[in-house]
């Protein structure tokens, strides 16, 4: 599915479990009310999921008018304000819950990319997200991770190969997974995750074109990468946090993969106000 077609469907989901059979407190406001409102967020933050927001009032009422006062991807400090609003009281106070919930945890997972992206920026190693999205929201957040300056790793199971320890046991071994998986899908990327040397040079041998180094020791990531001279790409993973980041990236691997970067995003605190 692409992008703009997801946005469309989390937004029809997310408006149909919110409103089900209709706003009834917002029904107590005269229908004719206009009104216009400002977006804000109380604390620092990468400001992503405009094209949500935009898509949740476009759905409840194509009579509210948005004026954005920040790009996406922007940087901004606390209580800067984001967005105005005009149109119909009840459609925006109806609106209002589903357009910020996008907004506050997309803007969370691009917040906390950013800071990751920052402690390597001066480097040429590139930051990787996971499959550890919340369910039903794997584009949005995977498109919020390039908002904050991190990368995609594959988007699921059907786009590019993971073979992990599993995978090798029921195939065999490292070259009879990777034999195969060229045999299926000859254009399809194949990664092995490896967790010795030895697995290093049979993967290497096999012809991958991805090694992901598993639980690696700094000292074997160096050994690593010495060894395989640029045959393949080397992506470092497992237990990686802020204070590690900047030691693996120094060992010079290509990619570093980070389960936090999605799984351990806090939502932005934001506020529409009426005024």
């Amino acid at each position: 599915m692409t992008l703009r077609l997801d946005i469309h469907a989390c937004v029809a989901r997310a408006l149909a479990e919110d409103i089900g059979e209709g706003d009834i407190t917002a029904a107590l406001i005269p229908a004719d009310k206009l009104a216009n409102a400002q977006v804000i967020t109380r604390e620092a933050a990468t400001i992503c999921g405009r094209p949500y927001v935009d898509e949740v009032f476009r759905q409840v009422d194509p009579r509210i008018e948005i004026n954005w006062l920040v790009t996406e991807g922007q940087q901004v400090s606390a209580n800067a304000p984001l967005f105005n609003l005009s149109g119909p009281a009840r459609s925006l106070l109806t609106a209002e819950r589903s357009a910020l919930n996008f907004l506050q945890t997309l803007s969370g997972t691009a917040t906390l990319c950013r800071r990751y992206a920052d402690l390597v920026a001066d480097l040429p190693v590139k930051l990787l997200d996971t499959r550890k999205t919340l369910p039903g929201l794997r584009l949005a957040q995977k498109y919020a991770v390039t908002q904050g300056g991190c990368y995609n790793h594959r988007i699921g199971l059907y786009d590019a190969y993971l073979i992990k320890e599993n995978h090798i046991m029921a195939c065999g071994s490292i070259a009879a997974a990777v034999a195969e998986a060229k045999r299926l899908a000859p254009g399809k990327p194949v990664e092995v995750e490896v967790e010795s040397l030895e697995e290093l040079n049979q993967a290497l041998t096999a012809g991958s074109d991805i090694i992901m180094l598993d639980n690696f020791s700094l000292d074997m990531m160096r050994e690593g990468v010495s060894f395989a001279q640029g045959r393949a790409k080397l992506e470092a993973s497992g237990g990686v946090d802020q204070h590690s980041l900047r030691a693996i990236a120094e060992t010079g691997v290509d990619f570093i993969s980070i389960g936090a970067l999605t799984k351990d995003c806090k939502s932005i605190d934001l506020s529409m106000r009426f005024q």
